[in-house]
Parts: structure tokens; C-alpha cells; sequence
């Protein structure tokens, strides 16, 4: 059975400190990513509905007016779309998912996602434990706001109830918890792209503290196999802790042996020998264990594993380095 891809809208409702402004106006003061010239071609083109009707650029606004945004269709990136069911109940589904699968729409990303695919089956579903689009592995969803609220809270308080495995560059040789401080890279011409300390620099104003438990499973002079277990979630957290330790990861255009290399995928110009120095076409890492804490609808905890995909494996096959059979399919 093939379903019909849904339709991108993004909804907004007329407050009543809003009401008696023209509607180009509106939306050029509220949403100032575009000129108001430009949300008027947007309404004329039909991308914009008032109240679910299309109207001019003109229109006056009333409390309780509902816009709708109706962006422009563009093809979306290529997928992966290999998902495996691992667990499925009455209140929550268990995901291994590949390594080119967000999860969640956004940017280019709506249709082409793990959520959307899940949809038509499942419905509304609530993503428990997100990761990146280019990390493989568990993802655990809720399947009703009631179980989403438990597992969350339940997790919460659990600690590293998660284990990832990375492939770095490097001989990374001496298990260690990397206790410190996550903040926005000071040198790297990436804007999103965060550094790890155990001493926050001086100069640096905004930071969260993080804890990441790093284990070596494998190690040769060029390529290690490591096991990372976050105590705390923060945004990048293995990969910029790892990076800023030395041991950047492979496949990783943003935190591995060059940042310069995102600059270059995100233009769409990276070549084959890039690709070649990166070894990956994505990160190498991936979320192998998922500790699933007791809740009151369910009062035994569980513990799942998913194997090493194929990419990862043929890495760590290129550099002799010895897997856990519990990472094996």
C-alpha cells in the first residue's frame, strides 16, 4: 500500500494584539526572515491561507485568525529508509534505524523522515530518544502522550541508561570519564559546531556541563573502536567531546579530521577524494544499547542491543579490529 506524501503547513493564530494589521504586514514583523515584499508574492502565489481561504496581501486580521504557511514543494534529500521493529506494545515502539534517517522533519527534511514514515501505521507518535540523522541505531517512541511523559521522566533520572560505539581516528588507549563543560567552538568557521573542555577558556560566556563515560572495545594505531556511555544529553555531545579529546570520528564532516568539510557538503561540493579521506559517508557512530527504565505502566525495566550496521563493520573490518559478538547480526 503506497501513502501519499503529506502536505508541508506550518499554523499560526491571530492573537488579539495582532488584530487590525494587514496580513503582509503581520507576517513580515512576526516571521522577518523575508521582506514584506516577499511574503507578499508568497500569499499571491497561494502559499499562505487565511482561515483556510486565499486572500490578498491586504486582508485585515481578526482575533483568532488562523494563517497557514504552505512552503513551496522541492524534492528532499535521499534517504535511508531500512527501519527494523524491535519492540512494539500498546505504549511504546523500539526503532533500529539506519544512517541517513532524521527523525524528525526539518530544513529540507518533512516527508523523507522517521516520523512521517511511522505515521500512516502508528499516528502520532512521540520521539523519546532522538538522534541525528547520520547515527544509526535504537530510537525508542511513545505512542501516547501519557507513556511519552513516563518514558521521559523515567529516563531522566536513569544514568547512562544509553551506550553508543564510535569509530575514531586514532589510538584511543585509556578508559576515562569526560567530565566538563560543552560550548560554541571559538576558531571554527561552523557556527553550530560546539568544543569540549574540562575548564571553561575565560573568554567564554555560554556553556552547559556534560559527562560521557569513553571505554576502548578496540584499538590499532590509525582506527579505535570505542564505547561511549552519555551521562548527561547534550546537543553533539560524543562527537564534540571525542573531537576536542583528539580522537575525531570518522565519516564526520562537522567534528572530524577537518570542520572544512562540512562547509563543503552543505554546498554540495564535496569530491570523491574528500569522500575518500573521510572513509564514511556518514559519522561512525552508533546507538547500540538502550536501557528502558521501569514506569508505572510497565514495572519491569528492559535492555535491547542492535548490531554494528554494515558501513561501520567494513571500517572496523578495514582496520582489524576486533567487534563484541554482541555487536554482530
Amino acid at each position: 500500500m503506497t501513502t501519499a506524501p503529506a502536505e508541508r503547513m506550518i499554523r499560526t493564530d491571530v492573537r488579539a494584539e495582532d488584530a487590525g494589521q494587514r496580513l503582509d504586514l503581520f507576517l513580515s514583523r512576526r516571521f522577518n526572515y523575508q521582506s514584506r515584499h516577499q511574503w507578499q508574492r508568497m500569499i499571491e502565489r497561494g502559499h499562505i491561507q487565511l482561515n483556510e481561504t486565499h486572500v490578498r496581501p491586504a486582508r485585515i486580521l481578526n482575533c483568532g485568525d488562523t494563517i497557514a504557511f504552505l512552503p513551496p514543494k522541492v524534492e528532499e534529500p535521499p534517504i535511508d529508509a531500512c527501519i527494523k521493529i524491535l519492540r512494539e506494545d500498546k505504549n511504546l515502539l523500539l526503532i533500529d534505524k539506519s544512517g541517513n534517517l532524521p527523525c524528525h522533519p526539518g530544513g529540507a527534511y518533512f516527508n523523507n523522515t522517521l516520523w512521517q514514515i511511522l505515521k500512516p501505521r502508528y499516528g502520532e507518535l512521540h520521539i523519546v530518544t532522538r538522534l541525528d540523522r547520520e547515527t544509526s541505531g535504537l530510537v525508542l517512541c511513545a505512542r501516547t502522550p501519557e507513556s511519552a511523559r513516563e518514558l521521559t521522566s523515567a529516563m531522566a533520572k536513569e544514568q547512562a541508561q544509553k551506550t553508543y560505539y564510535a569509530l575514531v581516528v586514532g589510538e584511543f588507549k585509556t578508559p576515562m570519564t569526560a567530565k566538563g563543560f560543552l560550548f560554541k567552538h571559538p576558531t571554527s568557521p561552523v557556527r553550530k559546531k560546539r568544543a569540549y573542555a574540562e575548564v571553561v577558556p575565560k573568554e567564554i560566556t555560554a556553556f552547559e556541563a556534560c559527562e560521557t563515560q569513553l571505554e576502548p572495545v578496540s584499538t590499532s594505531p590509525k582506527c579505535s573502536l570505542v564505547r561511549a556511555r552519555p551521562v548527561t544529553g547534550r546537543l553533539h555531545q560524543i562527537r564534540a567531546t571525542l573531537c576536542s579529546l583528539g580522537f575525531p570520528l570518522i565519516g564526520d564532516k562537522l567534528y572530524g579530521i577537518n570542520d572544512h568539510y562540512y562547509l563543503k557538503f552543505i554546498d554540495d561540493q564535496l569530491s570523491q577524494l574528500d569522500l575518500k579521506m573521510l572513509e564514511m559517508e556518514r559519522q561512525a557512530l552508533h546507538a547500540a544499547e538502550l536501557k528502558i527504565p521501569s514506569t508505572e505502566s510497565d514495572a519491569a525495566p528492559r535492555c535491547f542491543t542492535a548490531p554494528l550496521p554494515d558501513d561501520m563493520l567494513r571500517i572496523a573490518q578495514k582496520y582489524k579490529l576486533k567487534i563484541p559478538e554482541g555487536l554482530l547480526s
